[in-house]
C-alpha cells in the first residue's frame, strides 16, 4: 500500500526539472533582513526602489531600515516577539518598515488598507499589535485613527505620502491633492501619532537582536477569512527565507540584476511580499512599484523602466490581454510573467500570448506555505494548464479525502505539502492548527492530481466543490468552458442548494464590451463542452464580478449576494 513517505520518495517530478535545477539543494535560511542589508552593502549606489519615477538606492534603503529599527526599539520598546502592524500600500515606506521591524526583532503583521475597520480590528486585537505604521492619505488614515479610538492600536507611526514622490510630483500633489491628506494635528488621536520622517531622521542605531531562524516568527500573515474570521499564519524567519531560496533556485538567475521586477500586486499580500519584494531586493535587483493597478499606469511604467518580470493575478492579465490600448510594443520588455493567486484560465493564457512573447508561468501557493509550492518553469515552456512542478526541497502528495491515503497517478485527491517553507501553525489557535495538518503534512484544501511526468494539475478548492446528485462538479471546469466563448470576459461559478440535486451550479458572467448573448445561447454553447450534470441551473449576467482585494474573483460575495436575493421579499 502506498504511504505518504514512499510517495514523496518517488518524486517523479524531478525527472522533469529544467536543466540546471536540482531538487535536493541546501536552502539559505538566513533571516531576510540580514540578506537585504547584505545586498545593500554590496551595491549601495544601485537603485533598489522606483516609485512613480522617484528612486531609492540600496545604500539609502539600508540607512533608513537601520534608523527606523533603532527608533522602534527606543521609542516603542519593540523587541523580539513584539508585533507591529503595517497598513501601507506599495510605497518605499513599506519595505523600509518591513525590514526595520524584523531588524528590531519584531513580527510583521500585514494589514490590508482596503479592509473594513471591523476586519482590521479583529487582526490587530488577535495579533496584539500595539503599534501600526500607516500613511497620511485620508482614506487610509481614518481607519487607523478609528483603530486607536477603539483601543485596538495604542500608537501610530504615520508616513507622509508626498515624501515618497519625486520632487516635481510632490509639489504638484501638495498643490492639487492636499485635500487627500489627513490633518494629523486635528486628529482626536494626535497625541498617539509619531512621524516616520522624524523617527528616521534621528538616526538611532538599533541594538543587536539574536534571531533563531527556525523558531522565531518573522511574519504573522492573516488569511483571507473565506471560511470565517482570518487566522494568523505564523511564518518563521526560516520559512520566509527558505521559500525565497527555493524561488531563487527555480528562477535560474532571472531574479538577479539587471532584471527589474514590477510590484503592482500589494506587498501586504504574501505573493507580492515574497516574489515582488523579498526575492529581488535580497538579490540586489530593482523593484519598480505602483500603489495600485491601473492599466495605463502599468503600461507607462513598462515603457519607462523596461522592466522584465511581472508577477500578476489572472484578472490583471485578462485586463491586459483584452485591452485595445495594450500593445505588443508596450509589453516588449517582459521576459517572464508569473501568474498566481488564482487559477489561470486557458483563454486568458492564449489571449495574453497574442500580446506578449514573455514566458507565462503559472504558479501555486498558499499563505501557510510562505507561499510558493509549485511553479511552471520560468525559462522554458511548461505543460499547458499545469501549475508546474514542486519547487526544490518541496514534497507534495495527493490524498484521498475519505481514506487519507495517497491516490494513484492521475487520480484526484487533496494536495498536501511538506517543506521548509511551511508555517509553524496559527497564532493562538491550536484547533485550527491541528486541522491544517495531516500526519505532519499541510492540507491545502485544493483538489488535483499529478501526471506521469510529475506535473501538477489543480481541479478546484474542496470548499468550492459542488455535489450534484452525488456527482462531483468542479466550478473551474464550467468556468473554463464559458471563457472559450468570444462574448465572455469573466465568469465565476458557485454551488447553491437545490431541492432535486442537492446542489446545483450557478454561473455569473460579465460580457465583453459591445457583446450580446442570452443565457439560453450560452447554455447551448456549453452543451457541447460540459456534461448535463455540470450545466448551470442559471446564468446570471453582471456588469462587474466581485473581486478580492488583490484582484481574484470572489465566490464568497457571490454566495452571499445570491442567498440574499432568494430570501428578499
Amino acid at each position: 500500500m502506498a504511504t505518504k513517505s514512499n510517495a514523496a520518495q518517488l518524486r517523479s517530478w524531478i525527472a522533469s526539472y529544467p536543466e540546471g535545477i536540482a531538487w535536493n539543494v541546501e536552502l539559505d535560511t538566513r533571516p531576510v533582513h540580514e540578506q537585504v542589508l547584505a545586498a545593500c552593502a554590496k551595491t549601495p549606489s544601485a537603485i533598489a526602489l522606483d516609485f512613480l519615477g522617484g528612486t531609492t538606492t540600496f545604500g539609502d534603503l539600508a540607512s533608513k531600515i537601520i534608523a527606523f529599527a533603532g527608533a522602534l526599539q527606543r521609542q516603542f520598546g519593540i523587541k523580539k516577539g513584539s508585533r507591529v502592524a503595517l497598513m501601507l500600500p506599495n510605497t518605499p515606506f513599506y519595505p523600509i518598515a518591513y525590514y526595520a521591524v524584523l531588524r528590531a526583532g519584531g513580527i510583521v503583521v500585514n494589514c490590508n488598507p482596503l479592509y473594513t475597520v471591523r476586519e482590521l480590528g479583529h487582526i490587530a486585537a488577535n495579533a496584539g499589535a500595539d503599534v501600526m505604521v500607516t500613511l497620511d492619505l485620508q482614506q487610509i488614515f481614518e481607519k487607523a485613527e478609528k483603530l486607536v479610538q477603539a483601543s485596538h492600536i495604542k500608537s501610530l507611526v504615520v508616513c507622509h505620502f508626498p515624501d515618497a514622490l519625486p520632487l516635481a510630483k510632490k509639489i504638484l500633489f501638495l498643490i492639487v491633492k492636499r485635500k487627500d491628506l489627513a490633518n494629523l494635528g486635528a486628529s482626536p488621536v494626535a497625541d498617539r501619532i509619531s512621524h516616520f520622517h522624524d523617527m528616521v531622521t534621528r538616526g538611532e542605531p538599533p541594538t543587536a537582536v539574536v534571531i533563531d531562524a527556525k523558531t522565531d516568527i518573522a511574519v504573522q500573515q492573516y488569511t483571507g477569512g473565506t471560511t470565517g474570521l482570518p487566522k494568523g499564519a505564523q511564518l518563521t524567519h526560516a520559512n520566509i527565507a527558505a521559500n525565497m531560496s527555493q524561488i531563487d533556485k527555480w528562477g535560474c538567475g532571472i531574479f538577479y540584476p539587471p532584471s527589474k521586477v514590477v510590484a503592482v500586486l500589494p506587498f501586504f499580500h504574501i505573493f507580492a511580499m515574497t516574489v515582488c519584494m523579498n526575492v529581488p531586493l535580497c538579490n540586489g535587483t530593482q523593484v519598480v512599484m505602483l500603489p495600485r493597478f491601473e492599466l495605463k499606469a502599468l503600461l507607462n511604467l513598462l515603457t519607462r523602466t523596461r522592466a522584465n518580470i511581472l508577477p500578476a493575478v489572472p484578472t490583471l492579465l485578462n485586463a491586459i490581454a483584452r485591452a485595445d490600448g495594450a500593445t505588443t510594443a508596450q509589453l516588449a520588455s517582459l521576459e517572464v510573467v508569473i501568474s498566481g493567486g488564482a487559477a489561470l484560465p486557458n483563454e486568458v493564457r492564449t489571449a495574453f500570448a497574442i500580446k506578449s512573447k514573455a514566458v507565462l508561468a503559472e504558479g501555486y501557493g498558499l499563505t501557510e506555505a510562505g507561499p510558493v509550492v509549485c511553479c511552471a518553469a520560468l525559462r522554458v515552456a511548461s505543460k499547458p494548464m499545469s501549475i508546474g512542478l514542486p519547487l526544490p526541497s518541496t514534497d507534495i502528495c495527493f490524498v484521498n479525502l475519505e481514506t487519507g491515503k495517497p491516490v494513484a497517478i492521475g487520480e484526484n485527491g487533496e494536495l498536501q505539502v511538506k517543506g521548509a517553507q511551511v508555517m509553524l501553525g496559527y497564532y493562538n489557535d491550536p484547533e485550527a492548527t491541528e486541522q491544517a495538518f495531516m500526519d505532519g503534512w499541510l492540507r491545502t484544501g485544493d483538489i488535483g492530481h499529478m501526471d506521469d511526468d510529475g506535473y501538477v494539475f489543480l481541479v478546484d478548492r474542496i470548499k468550492d466543490l459542488i455535489i450534484c446528485s452525488g456527482f462531483n462538479v468542479y466550478p473551474r471546469t464550467i468556468e473554463e468552458a464559458l471563457m472559450t466563448h468570444t462574448a465572455v470576459e469573466e465568469t465565476n461559478v458557485i454551488g447553491v442548494p437545490d431541492d432535486y440535486r442537492g446542489e446545483a451550479p450557478i454561473a455569473f458572467v460579465k460580457l465583453r464590451d459591445g457583446q450580446v448573448v442570452t443565457a439560453d445561447e450560452l447554455k447551448t454553447f456549453l452543451s457541447e463542452r460540459i456534461s448535463k450534470i455540470e450545466m448551470p441551473r442559471e446564468i446570471i449576467f453582471k456588469d462587474a464580478l466581485p473581486k478580492t482585494l488583490i484582484g481574484k474573483l470572489s465566490k464568497k460575495e457571490l454566495r452571499e449576494e445570491y442567498a440574499q436575493s432568494k430570501t428578499a421579499p
